[in-house]
């Protein structure tokens, strides 16, 4: 029984598999199996995998209905990597680990960032049907421009409320084990979803978009209401 101190829980059992395997001889019939959180946290992370590809189904299927069209389904799904960039950054830097509380921490800063992307596509859309306004980059800049307080709104709420839990990373704080992890990866990920989103989803809207923008409206789409 072990009690470790590294945070890649992961790399330690490799190593303490191939040392048993290269110093420990068995007699037949016996076998050696490594228990605990480790296992537990394989088994989690192959059951969030599992789950969140059937999320992920699911969330795409609902955002076609949304918008009428794959195109922009694709692009709110394609935005998902931007908020992680941050959060994978400042775990690395705060935690130097992936754990299971940093891959709840990765599902909540991906809800944000689809969130974030939904709220800017659709009010492109809202406006160019009930406003008139032909696709234009005029057009994009000035219905960002409208969402820019929603968004920041929404990144800040969010990180600010966890600062508090990112710099308690005293050694035996109660909770830190869990919360500490979490808190890291949410506050770090908003921070470069936010400017990255503002930044490539309505300029991947205005580049390629036009012909999806087009259909969306024509067809009433409840992205566009």
């Amino acid at each position: 029984s072990i009690n470790p101190t590294e945070r890649d829980l992961e790399s330690l059992v490799g190593r303490l598999q191939e040392g048993v395997a290269a110093e420990v001889e068995l007699p037949p019939g016996y076998r050696v199996s490594f228990e605990g959180e480790y296992v537990a946290q394989r088994d989690a992370s192959r059951r969030i995998a599992l789950w969140g590809g059937a999320v992920f189904a699911v969330m795409a299927m609902l955002l076609v209905g949304y918008f009428k069209t794959p195109f922009f389904a694709a692009q709110v799904i394609c935005d998902i990597p931007l908020a992680l960039v941050g959060g994978l950054a400042f775990t690395y830097l705060k935690l130097n680990n992936i754990s299971i509380a940093t891959l709840v921490g990765f599902i909540a800063v991906a809800g944000v960032a689809a969130r974030n992307s939904v709220m800017l596509l659709s009010h492109y859309l809202h406006v160019m049907r009930h406003e008139g306004q032909p696709f234009s980059r005029a057009m994009v800049e000035r219905a960002t421009l409208e969402r820019l307080v929603p968004v920041l709104m929404t990144a800040l709420a969010t990180g600010i409320a966890l600062v508090p839990l990112v710099l308690a990373s005293a050694a035996g704080a109660p909770g830190k084990e869990i919360l500490h992890p979490v808190a890291a990866v949410i506050v770090g990920g908003p921070a470069t979803s936010t400017l990255l989103g503002l930044g490539v989803t309505p300029a991947v809207f205005y580049a390629f978009g036009r012909r999806a923008a087009e259909r969306s409206v024509a067809l009433g789409s409840p992205a566009s209401a």
